[in-house]
């Protein structure tokens, strides 16, 4: 009798953790596990941002990769992001399951073929509702909800977006500041621009951190805040979507 195989998965993680989150939450690992991991699955951790990455050999023994946000920018040369394009180029064209979050989705968008650069109207951070698009074609992503939703509220903390999708892309969400909040490609990639594992005294570290380095006027940081007091995200829709399509549900 063949024993099933523990599914696998990896999370390439492409920010460091802040003193915030670690002493929180021990670190983004755990934030990520909180949001998309369930009981028996096998999760690594590859802080790609370091230069850590899967064995190109080992690739095939995981079921899905998540790709994490991070500070940088999806379009830069580092050599640590070079490297990553070519790992997700890699696990594209064996058909696996790849979830891309922010930066994520950003760059997997680069890997595959399409454009990303510094957003037109400039930050979004704090609660957007995103629009799915009219006349959605089925996904099996979304089974398991009541219903489709017309929109989600999820948090957002980006500067740049993704301007062209890869050839063959379906964007299947926008919003009033982001074009490109959600695409697809096949039935094994896919990326968002929020953020659905953040919770909120994350993001709320994270502003207060923009405010203090001077990337973000303390007025834009205060408004950000108090759309997040008085608005409710969809979180656990997010989650239920991300681990839906990252596990073939």
């Amino acid at each position: 009798m063949k024993v099933a195989r523990e599914r696998r998965y990896a999370l390439l993680l492409a920010a460091r953790d802040s003193d915030f989150v670690k002493k929180m939450y021990g670190g983004y690992f755990n934030v990520f596990m909180n949001a998309f991991a369930e009981e028996g699955e096998q999760w690594d951790l590859f802080r790609v941002v370091d230069g850590e990455f899967p064995d190109m050999d080992e690739l095939d023994e995981y079921h899905g990769f998540v790709i994490s946000g991070s500070p940088f920018d999806a379009f830069g040369n580092d050599l640590w992001i070079l490297k990553l394009c070519l790992l997700l180029q890699t696990v594209d064209a064996m058909g696996k399951k790849v979830v891309g979050i922010c930066f994520g989705h950003q760059v997997l968008c680069r890997a595959l073929g399409g454009k990303v650069g510094r957003a037109f109207s400039g930050w979004d951070i704090g609660l957007r509702k995103v629009k799915m698009v009219e006349d959605l074609p089925h996904y099996g992503f979304f089974d398991g909800l009541k219903e489709i939703p017309p929109s989600l509220s999820i948090i957002e903390c980006h500067q740049d977006e993704v301007l062209e999708v890869p050839f063959g892309a379906e964007v299947i969400a926008s919003s009033d500041k982001t074009r490109v909040e959600m695409f697809t490609l096949g039935d094994h990639i896919l990326g968002i621009q929020g953020h659905p594992e953040y919770t909120t005294d994350i993001l709320y570290n994270i502003i207060d951190r923009l405010v203090n380095n001077n990337s973000i006027e303390r007025s834009f940081a205060e408004c950000a805040k108090s759309r997040l007091e008085v608005a409710e995200r969809d979180r656990k829709t997010w989650e239920k979507i991300c681990r839906n399509f990252l596990k073939g549900r």
